[in-house]
């Protein structure tokens, strides 16, 4: 395998490594936003909520940078198109999200009911409705995107907006995707947290458990029966990077299930999304939300990375001009980006890891009613 195509593969799983830490870290702090009003039935209750997840959410935030910058630097024309494509869908997200620091600083600074309720609110806008654009974004890109090029190269856009929110598939991975997210941020409220926060957390994280598998396993079925994206041809994966580069690209239903008939052993993917979330809600029942909280990070990595190896080399499939799609070999930037990228990332990525553990192993331990209520300025 030449250098250049050995770092298109490379960077296409370190990819689906930045999209899990995404949503593991992320993912978490979402999912204890969407259920702070839930969780918590009083003030003093979302306090503790908030505490728990206050001194990491920022931080945690290092996650959502890393995912875009590694498609801005590694894979332009994938950054360039797909944030053209779903322009209004980020303008939404990236609003939602913006709720969320601010709610952070400003909710405890008022103690009236009707404005921290307000913030509550907030809260869980900016924690729902990100993860449902985070799961419905994959959602789209295997259903196909409407685009386009132009023989000068210039992108257009083949299909409202309105298409990638209402698809019922789509809509599906979006629920999917925020049913974790509320298990996950179930399973660090029931570390951190006491009665009665602990037990309503642990019903949020049984019940997000087996909702997401059972999405997982219908959206299994849903994709075998799915358009899918193939080459019809053999291509070369040493092609330079532009979607104007010939190939040829065959839609056909079950598709999606061709690497999976040809490497077998990619079975043990969904299977260890199934059993991250199986295995979940049985330790959450149990009451072991340390093993809870791994399994559900084995459970995001399986379902990410399934949907990976189903789609590889295809990044984002064109509806309207197949053979334009976007994949691992047209979609990237230069060797030597991808070079140096790759020094970096192993420099720097063990060192967020070390420095996220170090905070969190700081911050252990019990957060508790009497000791939020004798600081009247925090979260």
């Amino acid at each position: 395998m030449e250098m250049f195509v050995a770092l298109k593969v490379i960077w296409a799983v370190l990819l689906g490594v930045l999209l899990t830490g995404l949503a593991v870290m992320v993912g978490m702090d979402m999912g204890v936003g969407s259920m702070l009003r839930f969780v918590g039935r009083n003030d003093a209750e979302r306090r503790v909520a908030l505490n728990i997840i206050g001194p990491h959410w920022d931080g945690n935030q290092v996650w959502f940078i890393l995912g875009g910058g590694a498609i801005f630097a590694a894979f332009p024309t994938l950054y360039a198109t797909s944030f053209s494509v779903f322009y209004v869908v980020m303008i939404l997200l990236l609003f939602s999200m913006i709720m969320r620091p601010v709610a952070f600083e400003y909710r405890s600074k008022v103690p009236g009911d009707k404005w921290r309720g307000t913030w509550d609110w907030a809260f869980l806008i900016s924690g729902a409705l990100p993860m449902i654009i985070y799961g419905a974004a994959f959602g789209n890109v295997m259903e196909g995107v409407g685009f386009h090029y132009s023989w000068t190269g210039q992108y257009f856009q083949d299909e409202s907006f309105l298409s990638y929110l209402l698809n019922p598939f789509a809509v599906m991975c979006g629920v999917l995707s925020l049913a974790l997210s509320l298990y996950q941020g179930g399973t660090m409220l029931m570390l951190r947290g006491e009665e009665p926060i602990y037990g309503r957390a642990r019903g949020f994280a049984i019940g997000g458990a087996l909702v997401a598998a059972l999405l997982f396993a219908a959206g299994g079925f849903w994709i075998a029966h799915l358009n899918g994206y193939a080459f019809s041809a053999p291509v070369d994966p040493n092609m330079p990077p532009t979607p104007l580069t010939g190939q040829s690209v065959v839609v056909q239903p079950g598709t999606w299930m061709n690497n999976y008939h040809r490497y077998p052993v990619l079975w043990v993917l969904p299977a260890l999304g199934l059993l991250g979330m199986l295995g979940g809600a049985a330790m959450a029942a149990l009451r072991k939300p340390i093993i809870g909280w791994w399994l559900g990070a084995i459970a995001w990595i399986g379902v990410i990375f399934t949907t990976g190896a189903s789609m590889f080399p295809f990044l984002m499939p064109s509806s309207s001009n197949p053979d334009q799609s976007l994949t691992v070999w047209n979609a990237t930037g230069s060797e030597y980006n991808l070079g140096w990228m790759l020094f970096f990332a192993l420099l720097f990525t063990p060192i967020i890891i070390a420095y996220t553990s170090w905070c969190f192993y700081v911050m252990r331990g019990k957060v508790r009613i009497g000791d939020i209520t004798k600081n009247t300025h925090g979260y």
